[in-house]
């Protein structure tokens, strides 16, 4: 796991190592263990590794194979590499190091970029042909490793966080308004290619991009999840469904125990992490290192579920630690995590992930997490309203039950030069709903929230705030051979039990009952939920700074009605919507743009 950078030049130009050398600098915390740079003519490329795999630098970055004309830089993990690398050695490749980098670099020769096929992994990457001057970039199906770019006058320029680009300078930071809409309607997911800034944009996931030295782009998606009912599926009982989603985890869960230093699980007494502890104690994982994290209490509000996670850990044995953090430590954690961000994130989970990370990174450097089970099973309480609503009206459904503020309201939130006239964020719905490929409301839902929504919330959420410590996570629950068979599952089965329904009936050949049945929970964090204290303060200083007064997003009254009653305004999920809209600005301010 890694930062990669660098910079293609179309113009004759010779490439600024300079730039993707202060871009490394700000990607210094997502790989602490080593740096390299490489340069050659209109490429340069740059490097921060942090070692799992191949702990020599045998497997240092940029990699080049001199023989092969290749160059290469790599983020991620690529679960079946030896087993590539055995096919690979067959066909007569030489291998210089024990790691998976190598294993991408001959594999793209062998493959070229039909490669991305044969990977079990997450990752991005980018290789440079020596005889062509051809530049190819990949980003994983799920999206799990980011990879963002900017194009400036004759060059491109790509990171692996939008603040690295930011650093490089030349980048356009002036709000993108198709964005801001996105960031204030679709639950602040920014689809890809946008982000919130003009000037950045973001690979999309599934993606192969190919520069041709003149400048020329071409992008091939490689892979979509089909929500559709199989043939060969029709006839499986409820019973066979539950074991064939149970071993289907079992092999995702067994794949992401590859490693060259130990792993962990990241366990919040919750269902999807309590199930992988679970499996890898059956796969014969003695001792794991478990970890749960805690806050103090406000009020009536409970900072933690040590309950449910110390059942697990009993269960099944495990190394477990108990992460309380203080509240003094809260509001620290809050400005790291907001630097940790690549894009602006409002969860008050990150907060917990970040403050989690910090401590677990002191004990292990890679752990499994349970995030993504939700939206591919059917876990939100948004999806039973959408069963048995008719394909003519999926949009207006699911706009009801997950849009934050119908455009209508946009006029009162935000100011005139900011607004579209377009509803975007419904439009980008619409559209996505019309594609081929899902039979159902839910089933479109679905597809639209485990391929988009996923990738720019929870999943971001998971790599920016582990990442910002040097620790790598790994989600079994996005194993694409998992989500491909429960894109295939019949909704009724995904929806029963209150929802995750026929994963919640395999988890009782495995974990005890208590934890599967209690109440959905998240990350607690009781000094944010509501905003008071210094933490209200910190946004209404945010909101009142200098630089908000000059950019003029919201509106003032609209901004003066939300500090006035700071709790009570919120989006159709429930979120804050003085949180929504001080975190933006709290963003922009933390990381200098103006």
């Amino acid at each position: 796991m890694c930062g990669i950078s660098g910079e293609l030049r179309f113009d004759g130009g010779i490439a600024d190592m300079a730039a993707v050398s202060a871009m490394c600098d700000q990607l210094q915390r997502r790989g602490p263990d080593g740096s390299g740079g490489w340069q050659s003519g209109p490429v340069a490329l740059g490097h921060r590794r942090l070692k799992i795999i191949d702990l020599t630098d045998a497997g240092a970055q940029p990699m080049v194979d001199a023989e092969l004309g290749l160059t290469m830089v790599f983020n991620g993990i690529i679960y079946n590499y030896k087993e590539l690398r055995a096919e690979l050695q067959q066909a007569g490749y030489r291998f210089f190091s024990t790691s998976d980098t190598e294993v991408v670099l001959k594999a793209y020769h062998r493959w070229g970029a039909a490669c991305v096929e044969r990977f079990l992994g997450m990752f991005a990457f980018v290789v440079v042909e020596r005889e062509t001057g051809r530049v190819v970039m990949g980003r994983d199906r799920l999206g799990i490793k980011p990879l963002y770019l900017s194009r400036g006058p004759g060059r491109v320029r790509f990171a692996s966080s939008l603040p690295a680009l930011v650093r490089a300078g030349g980048v356009d930071t002036g709000i993108d308004p198709v964005a801001l809409h996105h960031y204030l309607s679709f639950h602040a997911v920014v689809p890809a290619p946008r982000t919130i800034l003009s000037g950045v944009r973001k690979l999309p996931p599934a993606t192969v991009r190919t520069y041709e030295p003149d400048g020329r782009e071409s992008d091939w998606e490689y892979w979509r999840p089909v929500h559709e009912r199989r043939a060969e599926l029709a006839d499986l009982h409820p019973v066979e469904w539950q074991e064939r989603v149970l071993e289907q985890l079992r092999v995702a869960v067994r794949r992401r125990m590859v490693s060259d230093v130990p792993v962990g699980v990241l366990l919040s007494g919750g269902l999807d992490s309590s199930l992988i502890v679970g499996l890898l104690a059956e796969e014969g994982q003695h001792g794991l290192a478990t970890f749960s994290i805690g806050f103090e209490a406000v009020g009536e509000r409970s900072g933690d579920e040590f309950v449910y996670s110390d059942v697990i850990a009993e269960t099944f044995a495990t190394d477990h630690h108990r992460l309380m953090v203080p509240s003094a430590e809260v509001h620290a954690g809050l400005d790291g995590a907001i630097g940790a961000m690549s894009e602006p994130q409002t969860s008050h989970d990150a907060v917990a992930f970040y403050l989690l990370s910090q401590q677990v990174s002191q004990h292990v450097k890679v752990v499994q997490s349970g995030q993504g089970a939700d939206e591919v099973m059917a876990g939100y309480d948004w999806y039973p309203p959408l069963d048995g609503v008719p394909v003519a009206d999926a949009v207006d459904a699911y706009a009801s039950v997950f849009i934050d503020r119908p455009h209508r309201a946009m006029a009162d939130v935000l100011s005139q030069r900011w607004a579209t006239s377009e509803d975007v964020s419904r439009a980008f719905v619409a559209e996505h709903f019309a594609r081929p490929g899902a039979d159902t409301t839910l089933d479109r839902a679905l597809r639209l929230d485990s391929t988009i929504m996923l990738v720019d919330d929870p999943v971001k959420r998971v790599d920016n705030m582990t990442m910002a410590w040097g620790l790598e996570a790994r989600v079994p629950f996005l194993d694409h051979e998992f989500v491909e068979l429960a894109a295939a599952v019949p909704p009724e089965l995904k929806l029963l039990h209150g929802g995750k329904g026929v994963l919640k009936d395999a988890a009782r050949k495995v974990v005890p009952a208590d934890v599967i049945d209690r109440p959905k929970g998240y990350f607690p964090v009781p000094a944010i939920i509501d905003l008071q204290g210094e933490y209200l303060e910190t946004v209404r200083a945010a909101l009142h700074a200098p630089e908000a007064r000059e950019r003029g997003l919201f509106r003032p009254e609209y901004v003066d009605r939300l500090l006035a009653a700071p709790n009570s305004h919120r989006t159709t999920l429930g979120s804050n919507q003085l949180w929504q809209v001080g975190l933006l600005e709290l963003w922009l301010q933390r990381h200098g743009i103006r």
